[in-house]
């Protein structure tokens, strides 16, 4: 099977307030979560405005879930109940695993001429690791493998494994790839996919031609900025061509878990009796397993 996958869907990012008032786009979450499992949720916290995102996200909790966190600009300050903290800087990716339950907070901080620029993806964790203790990877900037194609194309390696080379975050349930890819005008350009693996594109800058749909091959998108693709589990790898301008955009794939979710705000089980437990755990001050 040696063909392009085409676009399902594409969605436009939509404005949500979040944490304490902290202004973002959600690229895709909630009701749109069964078409991109095992991903639940994709946030982009780009802003130039202090107002919009300082106000961050005081103490909440998470349980069965992965939040992967990659920053561009600014810097984020964390810390959790586990007596854990640190910083997450311009070109860093967090990867915390919440397993069993975790309590933190995430402040963002501008960088010296006031933006903030950055992602966080909510990752399902299967039924058997719900419960898991939690963990983190705190990936440096310099961890993550920068792959070269052509002598023109651009590839960040966070998680899975292109021309070779891995990507820091490994030993994952989902077997995830997580690129951040940069195309220059006027290039065509294929990117491998595992068949068995669900894949969507995030657009964070210019825009680039996709094959569409099944129907009309011929047929194509062109998104831009701020808008998420789809793709069908027809093809193994992408095609991509640019015209005018480059293009920039996040790149996940992981293998789809088909379990039953059960979610309500920042926690994620597999039944609503899971569910109901975990918020009678927070009520109760046992949420915290360690």
């Amino acid at each position: 099977m040696h063909q392009p996958r085409t676009i399902r869907k594409v969605f436009k990012s939509k404005p949500v307030t979040e944490g304490a008032g902290v202004q973002l786009k959600r690229a895709f979450g909630f009701s749109e979560s069964p078409l991109f499992d095992p991903f639940l949720l994709l946030d982009d916290f780009r802003s130039d405005n202090p107002d919009d995102y300082l106000a961050g996200f005081p103490r909440h909790p998470h349980r069965g879930i992965e939040t992967i966190t990659y920053l561009l600009e600014g810097h984020v300050e964390h810390r959790d109940s586990l007596g854990n903290s640190g910083r997450i800087n311009a070109g860093d990716v967090q990867w915390m695993t919440a397993g069993s339950g975790i309590i933190h907070e995430e402040m963002p901080v501008g960088s010296s001429r006031g933006g903030i620029a950055g992602f966080q993806v909510w990752a399902n964790l299967p039924a058997s690791q719900k419960m898991t203790p939690p963990r983190y990877r705190d990936i440096s900037a310099e961890m993550i493998p920068e792959v070269h194609l052509d002598n023109q194309i651009s590839l960040r390696v966070i998680a899975g494994e292109i021309e070779g080379i891995k990507g820091p975050a490994d030993d994952i349930a989902i077997d995830p790839v997580f690129l951040d890819i940069i195309i220059p005008p006027e290039t065509a350009a294929d990117f491998p996919v595992n068949p068995a693996h669900s894949a969507a594109a995030y657009i964070i800058g210019g825009s680039a031609t996709f094959s569409h749909d099944m129907q009309d091959m011929n047929a194509s998108a062109s998104p831009g900025n701020e808008t998420v693709l789809l793709f069908n589990t027809d093809g193994d790898h992408l095609h991509i061509v640019t015209h005018e301008e480059s293009v920039r955009f996040l790149f996940l794939s992981a293998k789809p878990l088909n379990e039953p979710v059960a979610w309500h705000g920042p926690i994620v089980m597999n039944t609503n009796h899971e569910l109901q437990k975990a918020f009678e755990d927070y009520e109760n001050g046992t949420f915290i397993k360690e």
